[in-house]
């Protein structure tokens, strides 16, 4: 693993975030994208896979949401929740190899051309940020298409089980340990 591999990253926010707290950090988890759209479901998928789990429904330390693109309508269980860390999770336009996947600022994502929702996800880490004081990384996955009716691509697929499996690992390793 490369020392600034996104895994290595994932794991060494929410580890600094445990040893900062004396409970286990909040985390919530925000799976973006349009459904019917091949690769941009990417987000959402990998939030169903999290929400799939029995892992997830026994913890209350934990907030999974399937946003879509709605972005705007979350911030109400963003607040009820009061999370530490807020992960999104959304496709992205970033010139890399399909299924690549790469951490974002909100400064990368300022315009509205490499996602596809109204609202701009910068707009939504900003307020995060803002408004719940809690730190909010967005996590890229490259798509190869965002075709109406489109199949996810096999390296997309690829992309969305190893940050599930990471997310796993990370969350449960980490703030159950």
């Amino acid at each position: 693993m490369l020392p600034n591999s996104w895994e290595t990253l994932l794991h060494l926010s929410l580890t600094q975030l445990k040893n900062n707290l004396k409970a286990p950090p909040k985390v919530a988890i925000l799976g973006v994208g349009n459904e019917l759209c091949a690769d941009d479901a990417a987000g959402m998928l990998v939030a169903r896979k999290l929400l799939d789990s029995p892992l997830v429904a026994d913890v209350d330390h934990i907030l999974v949401i399937l946003a879509g693109q709605a972005l705007e309508n979350t911030t109400g269980q963003f607040r009820s929740f009061s999370p530490d860390l807020v992960l999104i999770i959304d496709a992205a336009n970033m010139g890399d190899v399909p299924g690549s996947i790469r951490w974002l600022s909100a400064r990368d994502v300022t315009g509205t051309s490499a996602f596809t929702h109204s609202l701009p996800i910068s707009m939504l880490m900003n307020y995060l940020m803002l408004e719940l004081h809690c730190r909010v990384s967005l996590l890229g996955i490259q798509l190869a298409s965002n075709e109406m009716d489109g199949v996810v691509c096999p390296e997309v697929s690829c992309a969305v089980n190893k940050i599930a499996n990471e997310i796993f690992t990370v969350l449960f390793e980490v703030v159950e340990a």
